[in-house]
């Protein structure tokens, strides 16, 4: 140091230069790459084996700081691939003891427990992700719309087809006139692919080592433990799951939801197998008639499940097989007809010439692309936005709509329905249908 600089004067010069040090981003600091703790989230994830272990992986460039689930045996490779996680059977207890440490939480339970786990932690102002259906009953889709509405968190579900390319490229053709006025959208499934249309076992089985069978019930009424039920095969009971309506219609009807801005339905129509008490039959066929919406006219979209599949489009070429796979959509217009997977994945026009002429003169891109369902969702929870499939605007009244369609099933009634509030007008709907009732111990 010179002896000619004042005492004073390099102080203060000192000071500034050290300012200057702190204010350098910590990424560049640690060089490419570098990711300071500041800018990672700390990620709860509720349900962890099965889609669970996807929904974890879909995470893991975040911090997975808890892992829950009640199958010690289901859960082991996300232990294993995170070994410093907490780990927890209930999530009512990690969210208490560690609720101040995390930042965002992912639901990849059965239907019968995502409205309990993430209400839970969207009231303690974390991030929510939760697999499709959103909730199980339409009660608590709005509730969950709702609270989402009134929170600062990032809300996501898991229908991951809403962020693909293929949903956004068929709007824009739609858009685009190239199918003209659509007038009918027809969806196929081969779910059912576990047990449906049976009665309650009756046979004892003693509950598996790994398996905490209370937990796993959580706010479903008890029942003695039979491998009917878990670890799979609880889509088709209707106090744990949503039948095969409710496990594909999520996907498979999002790009028309909202390409076409669908809301609720005026008329559905149900024709079903023989109907079970506790279990959704084995095959059916739902309409769901829409009205004249802003831009859009009167449209009806057709549902069948149980490898029931729509006609042959006028348009297709003889020779070619149909239907083109196990699951998909059929999209029918005055000028053409589009198919396409049933996440909305890889869609064409029918007719090979039309597409051909489609892909040489493509429109324009009106709607961002994305880079996943979980990039999407991450990136809302850091910056403060909305992520695609938000509980509030598109989640819950996409679960809203397709829930109704069970409520026409399990009743096998004609429903009436208000476009407006989506309240059945002709019939009476079972309580229970709509808003469960909780074990001791599950509310929120």
């Amino acid at each position: 140091m010179s002896s000619n600089v004042p005492r004073r004067t390099f102080v203060s010069q000192m000071a500034a230069a050290g300012a200057a040090f702190h204010i350098v981003p910590r990424h560049v600091l640690g060089g490419p790459g570098f990711r300071s703790p500041s800018d990672t989230l700390n990620v709860a994830c509720i349900g962890v084996g099965g889609m669970g272990a996807s929904d974890v992986r879909g995470m893991s460039e975040e911090n997975i700081y808890a892992l829950c689930d009640v199958d010690e045996e289901r859960a082991a490779q996300s232990y294993i691939n995170h070994p410093t996680a907490k780990r927890y059977k209930d999530f009512r207890v990690m969210l208490d003891r560690d609720g101040e440490s995390i930042d965002a939480v992912t639901v990849s339970t059965p239907d019968h427990t995502h409205y309990v786990a993430a209400m839970t932690a969207l009231r303690m102002g974390k991030h929510v992700y939760c697999q499709k259906p959103l909730t199980r009953t339409i009660w608590e889709a709005q509730q969950l719309e709702s609270a989402a509405r009134d929170s600062s968190a990032a809300t996501q579900m898991g229908n991951q087809g809403h962020s693909w390319e293929g949903t956004r490229q068929i709007r824009e053709w739609v858009e685009a006139g190239w199918i003209g006025t659509v007038t009918e959208v027809h969806y196929w499934t081969n779910r059912p692919i576990w047990p449906q249309a049976i009665e309650r076992p009756l046979d004892a089985h003693h509950i598996p080592r790994q398996l905490d069978w209370d937990l796993w019930l959580g706010p479903a009424p008890e029942r003695p433990y039979h491998p009917a039920y878990a670890p799979f095969n609880w889509r088709g009971w209707w106090d744990f799951g949503t039948g095969a309506l409710g496990d594909i219609a999520c996907h498979a009807m999002d790009a028309a939801f909202w390409a076409l801005e669908l809301g609720y339905p005026t008329r559905i129509e149900p024709e079903s197998t023989p109907l079970y008490e506790e279990t959704a039959p084995a095959a059916s066929r739902i309409v769901y008639h829409f009205p004249a919406r802003g831009d859009h006219p009167a449209l009806d979209v057709v549902w069948r499940d149980g490898n029931l599949t729509p006609p042959r489009p006028v348009d297709l070429a003889e020779g070619e097989l149909w239907p083109p796979g196990s699951s998909g959509q059929l999209w029918v217009g005055d000028e053409g007809t589009l198919v396409a997977g049933i996440y909305g994945e890889n869609p064409r026009l029918v007719d090979a010439t039309r597409h051909a002429e489609l892909l040489a003169n493509p429109p324009d891109q009106e709607y961002p692309r994305t880079d996943g369902v979980y990039a999407e969702w991450i990136a809302a929870c850091k910056s403060g936005g909305r992520a695609g499939s938000d509980f509030a605007t598109h989640a819950g009244p996409l679960t809203e709509m397709v829930l109704l369609g069970n409520l026409a099933v399990r009743t096998a009634r004609v429903l009436e329905i208000d476009p407006q509030s989506g309240q059945v007008t002709n019939t009476m709907i079972p309580e229970d249908y709509v808003k469960p009732e909780y074990r001791a111990g599950w509310s929120v």
